[in-house]
């Protein structure tokens, strides 16, 4: 065997494990958002929104056609409010969302159903070209009685056109 022959063997063979260790990741997915407090329950964040440190939140999924979960993994937010999950499989058949918890700050801990949760698609397979990296809208706990100034806040806004529903 020629030594040309034995470079193309070698550097072959390197391809091939570097192949098989990616093959190893594919489906790995890293899942991350922002928690906040919504203390005028306006649904979006103001400037009197604060991020929430040590709130948990879940990663939740289950198969679109069946109400079963198939995953569920926790974390909790930083200091900043940033959470981070890694999940390690591929849900393409699956319908996934982020979902919080827990608030540790109870003038702040209120969950409204409909806003409690972002989706996140957790597969390859969907036209994202992020390679495992999967952010998540922010999403928000809110304040059982909303901040006196929040009227005037809101009203800053303009949101004529807004719907009245919550």
């Amino acid at each position: 065997m020629t030594q040309q022959s034995m470079v193309a063997l070698v550097a072959a063979g390197v391809l091939l494990l570097a192949g098989v260790a990616s093959a190893e990741k594919a489906g790995g997915f890293v899942v991350t958002g922002r928690v906040y407090c919504d203390p005028c329950r306006a649904g979006f964040e103001t400037n009197v929104s604060k991020s929430v440190a040590g709130a948990t939140v879940e990663v939740v999924c289950r198969h679109f056609e069946a109400s079963k979960e198939t995953l569920k993994a926790e974390a909790t937010t930083d200091d900043f409010g940033w959470y981070k999950l890694e999940i390690d499989q591929d849900h393409q058949e699956e319908i996934c969302e982020v979902v919080l918890k827990k608030s540790p700050d109870p003038a702040c801990a209120e969950i409204e159903e409909q806003r409690a949760r972002a989706r996140v698609p957790l597969t390859s397979n969907n036209g994202i070209k992020q390679k495992g990296t999967r952010y998540a809208n922010p999403i928000a706990f809110f304040r059982k009685d909303p901040l006196k100034e929040c009227g005037a806040i809101l009203q800053k806004y303009d949101l004529k056109d807004a719907s009245d529903t919550p």
